[in-house]
């Protein structure tokens, strides 16, 4: 039996905002065409069925902690008089809130969703990454899907990263990641 690839999407109405909220289950076809399958599935009988010893858990931030994230962050930022796309994104880079506050760019979207991406992959605030990212040389910076650029910020929940988020549209990088802290403490 073959396992397909199961994507809900969920689209919400927050204070005049759409937010797209993704949540990937199930294997995709590059699995299943590698020859991974689930427990029971043809590439199990193969060979050794997987146990527990085989198995990890993850932590994923909920996506109801998410949304009050970002929307306490796009709250932040319009008090500053300023427009965002706050992008959370969890530790396997799956984007689970996308919200583009009223106002924000185009661009944005894609600086939230690198910002998110760049902190995620490297555990730290892309304001610390940006120092180590200059030079002629070839660098973290030449990664695919990265930005250095302040506004990223890793989530923790008991020294574990679980997520991270990405700011952008602000004038500055140190705006976004201001705007990024505010929104994670007004949830803490």
């Amino acid at each position: 039996m073959e396992y397909p690839l199961m994507v809900l999407e969920e689209k919400m109405k927050l204070k005049g905002r759409m937010a797209l909220v993704g949540v990937a289950a199930g294997l995709s076809v590059v699995a299943g065409s590698a020859g991974l399958a689930l427990a029971g599935g043809p590439a199990a009988t193969a060979g050794k069925a997987p146990n527990a010893a085989d198995t990890t858990q993850v932590r994923v931030l909920k996506t109801d902690a998410a949304v009050q994230i970002a929307q306490a962050t796009i709250d932040a930022a319009e008090q500053g008089g300023h427009h965002v796309t706050v992008v959370i994104m969890d530790r396997s880079g799956q984007v689970r809130v996308s919200l583009h506050g009223d106002g924000a760019g185009p661009q944005t979207d894609e600086s939230a969703k690198r910002k998110a991406f760049t902190a995620v992959s490297f555990g730290q605030p892309t304001t610390a990454l940006a120092a180590n990212a200059g030079g002629t040389n070839p660098s973290i910076r030449d990664l695919p899907g990265t930005l250095f650029l302040g506004g990223g910020i890793p989530i923790t929940i008991n020294g574990e990263i679980v997520a991270a988020i990405g700011v952008g549209g602000a004038p500055s990088g140190a705006l976004d990641h201001q705007y990024a802290e505010a929104g994670l403490a007004a949830t803490r």
